[in-house]
């Protein structure tokens, strides 16, 4: 499908020529995607800020948790503010320019984020499984993973750029992405690859990690006794959290390439434009998730980034129950952890 044209609405157009959505329609949008987009701006560049301000925090497997938090502020400068503003005046207004490179920045930050949720994943697996026996892991890693995070996620948003794939107007019109709708035989092997490499091979490799790293605390919690069942506890906080963590992950990205690849596979199906919306916006949405998922969630940032957003109040005492990573550690050394 083409989009030549970038006049008001003038590429979705409904079957007797209205626009995709009411005038109140595309204002409700602008409005629900500021209250996701406001948030993750401040939540995503508190912990950019309160990294460089604090040097315990700039550790080793903490990095990942900060290019995250790079990525998705990306996202949120480029999409979440764009998709605010197009909405609210009701059509896309920077042209054909515009939409390319709205199209490639949201594609490259959103893909690098997801990437970097795999990379922590990983992380986590080989730092509690030891996979490759007693490996330290260092600053030299961290690093590698990131950078292979970005260079993924360039490798196969530059492509459109040259003329394999392309970026288009998506939804009802107000932002633009990876286009899914096209035939033409370039397009849709670029989105076919796309959905393998870029969503597909992350998903699978976040569930192996995790899978791997649930077996192994379950085994430690099989041969440890320990009073009033403390490591077996703990051993479900972990579980939980990881289920969250694959959960979120699947609500954030299922919806959109899901729909994307019946788009791909059936092209003559009819999708309305509000609903072909929905799944974009949910997958932005992981802007404001994953820092409160990955990171508020972990005492380290927390004890530095709740502070510097309540101006130097606390919430929480200093003694407070042990994050997750200390959890994970404790476990896996066959320690007795504190009820």
């Amino acid at each position: 499908m083409q989009h030549s044209l970038f006049t008001p609405n003038s590429s979705y157009l409904g079957p007797h020529g209205d626009p995709p959505l009411s005038r109140t329609g595309f204002i409700l949008l602008s409005v629900a995607m500021a209250l996701f987009t406001g948030p993750a701006i401040l939540l995503n560049a508190t912990v950019i800020i309160v990294s460089l301000m604090h040097k315990q925090l700039r550790q080793p497997l903490n990095y990942a948790l900060v290019n995250m938090a790079v990525a998705d502020l990306g996202t949120a400068m480029t999409g979440g503010l764009l998709s605010v503003v197009n909405n609210a005046q009701g059509y896309f207004s920077l042209g054909r320019t515009g939409c390319v490179m709205e199209g490639f920045a949201v594609s490259l930050f959103g893909i690098t984020s997801l990437c970097t949720v795999a990379l922590i994943a990983v992380e986590r697996m080989f730092v509690i499984c030891k996979p490759l026996g007693q490996l330290t892991f260092q600053k030299k890693h961290a690093l590698r993973g990131i950078a292979l995070s970005w260079l993924w996620s360039l490798t196969w948003n530059v492509p459109p750029l040259l003329g394999w794939g392309r970026y288009e107007l998506e939804g009802v019109g107000t932002s633009c992405a990876p286009d899914w709708h096209s035939r033409e035989p370039h397009v849709v092997s670029y989105i076919l690859c796309y959905f393998a490499l870029c969503f597909a091979l992350p998903f699978a490799v976040i569930l192996m990690s995790y899978t791997k790293l649930l077996w192994t605390l379950h085994q430690v919690t099989k041969m440890a006794c320990v009073e009033g069942g403390a490591v077996a506890k703990a051993e479900m906080r972990v579980a939980a959290m990881v289920i969250v963590m694959v959960l979120t992950f699947m609500l954030n990205w299922l919806p959109y390439a899901s729909l994307s690849m019946i788009v791909v596979f059936n092209p003559q199906v009819e999708i309305n434009p509000l609903v072909a919306t929905m799944p974009v916006y949910l997958a932005k949405s992981s802007t404001v998730y994953n820092p409160i998922i990955y990171i508020y969630c972990n005492k380290q940032f927390r004890k530095y980034a709740v502070p510097f957003l309540l101006c130097g109040k606390k919430l929480w005492p200093e003694d407070e129950e042990a994050s997750e990573s200390a959890t994970i550690v404790e476990l896996t050394s066959n320690k007795v952890l504190p009820a």
